[in-house]
């Protein structure tokens, strides 16, 4: 049997030791480059999800509580005017104008917090709240729904804190 070798100063396939190992070590800095990168970019789309909920969630609770105003909600005598749970702006309220008794709605559904760790609770316990009797430095529930905030303890990329967005 006869064993292939090559002739001397015959051209090689395949790469040296060397460049395998250069090729890890290019590949290992590009991969601590893009890592910080995605971490920002996944950060970032939270916060703005954070953002739009907490405006798409006070839009709502204004919405009611112009609504309790103008007389087309029933407020009774001592109540603030604002619902007494989230899941008030989505379950609506009767309006007592209408001929029909129709009701005003004021979410299709509620937003969760998207820096809530829990995926399996519901979207309207993910928010902490503060009721019209709270004060806004140490917002506490009550009564009714004033206002929501993040539960988050962390720092947003803007140096605030999430639960004072």
């Amino acid at each position: 049997m006869r064993v292939f070798q090559p002739r001397h100063g015959a051209a090689r396939s395949g790469f040296t030791f060397i460049e395998l190992i250069m090729t890890l070590a290019v590949l290992s800095v590009l991969v601590l480059i893009a890592i910080p990168s995605a971490t920002v970019a996944v950060r970032q789309s939270n916060e703005r999800d954070l953002r739009r909920a907490l405006i798409e969630i006070r839009e709502a609770l204004d919405a009611y509580k112009r609504a309790a105003d103008q007389g087309r909600i029933e407020v009774k005598a001592g109540e603030s005017g604002y619902p007494r749970a989230l899941r008030d702006l989505v379950d609506g309220a009767v309006d007592i104008r209408s001929p029909q008794r129709q009701r005003l709605f004021f979410l299709r559904r509620i937003p969760r917090d998207p820096f809530h760790a829990d995926p399996q609770t519901p979207p309207e316990e993910t928010w902490g709240l503060r009721s019209y009797g709270s004060p806004a430095d140490a917002p506490e529930p009550g009564a009714d729904v004033f206002d929501t905030y993040s539960r988050n303890e962390s720092i947003g990329l803007n140096g605030i804190a999430y639960r004072q967005w």
